[in-house]
């Protein structure tokens, strides 16, 4: 199958694409990211990685007329999760959290909890394709991002904030002028994963403080996020707000404490070499 079949695209305007995988029909489908700017562009999350990412936008002109006036692309993951980080190793420039950079480096799949069936396929990459022999490629980034960081795209800049929980290096990338903030798994429309190895619920209570501030103080009117669907701020607040009031409640304690455990032993099994 071509990277053109693979994926597919929607424009959301001012430089802005959403890019998904066509044939990953998995409640863990990452939502892709391209943002374009006058000096680099950026890709925020780049999926499992089973066809050339960078061929498609190639292919399909997102770059724009002269790419090569630019930086070469920027890729940056969210976090080291197979669904965010499979593609990295596709791109020349590569961006992660200082926290997470071990995992990518020597390919650890237990950290970046690589789990993937047959049947979230639905149509295989090549032929004779199966899913118990996906790995997340090692990748050596170039960009070790820390808190407070600023992504120069010359008409536009990405902040870096470091927001830990889902897991130890997970960050957002947030656009002050235009009140955008892309949040990775960090907060979507869904229930937030706080049991994965490496996940902390103080950190995760903080981040979501941390959240709410940003709307209370009217930084941000619209969220990408790492699955899903977009959302406003006033849904921002409810979510982040809601984590915050159930976390430390006795059902959430027990239940984060045996998905963990349950995690861990999966994980362990299916990538042995990297629970080492």
């Amino acid at each position: 199958m071509s990277a053109a079949d693979w994926y597919a695209h929607k424009s959301l305007g001012d430089g802005l694409f959403w890019i998904q995988e066509r044939f990953y029909q998995s409640e863990n489908r990452a939502n892709i990211w391209l943002l374009r700017g006058t000096h680099q562009d950026v890709v925020i999350d780049t999926g499992l990685g089973l066809r050339s990412l960078p061929d498609y936008i190639d292919a399909k002109g997102l770059l724009g007329k002269d790419p090569q006036r630019k930086n070469p692309l920027l890729a940056i993951a969210t976090h080291a999760h197979f669904d965010h980080s499979g593609g990295l190793h596709q791109f020349q420039q590569v961006g992660v959290h200082t926290a997470e950079v071990d995992a990518l480096a020597y390919g650890d799949n237990f950290e970046t909890v690589t789990w993937l069936s047959d049947r979230e396929i639905s149509e295989a990459p090549t032929p004779g394709w199966r899913a118990r022999r996906y790995k997340v490629k090692a990748v050596q980034p170039t960009h070790i991002l820390q808190e407070g960081d600023v992504i120069n795209l010359g008409d536009r800049q990405l902040t870096v904030l470091h927001m830990p929980g889902h897991s130890r290096g997970s960050i957002c990338l947030h656009d002050r002028d235009n009140k955008l903030l892309f949040s990775g798994d960090v907060v979507y429309d869904g229930a937030m994963i706080d049991w994965l190895p490496y996940s902390r619920v103080s950190d995760y209570v903080s981040s979501c403080e941390r959240l709410v501030g940003l709307v209370d103080s009217e930084q941000v009117d619209q969220v990408l996020p790492g699955h899903y669907n977009t959302f406003g701020a006033k849904r921002l607040h409810r979510l982040a707000s809601t984590y915050i009031s159930r976390a430390g409640t006795c059902p959430a304690k027990f239940s984060t404490f045996a998905w963990r455990t349950l995690a861990g032993v999966a994980l362990r099994a299916c990538n042995p070499r990297s629970a080492c």
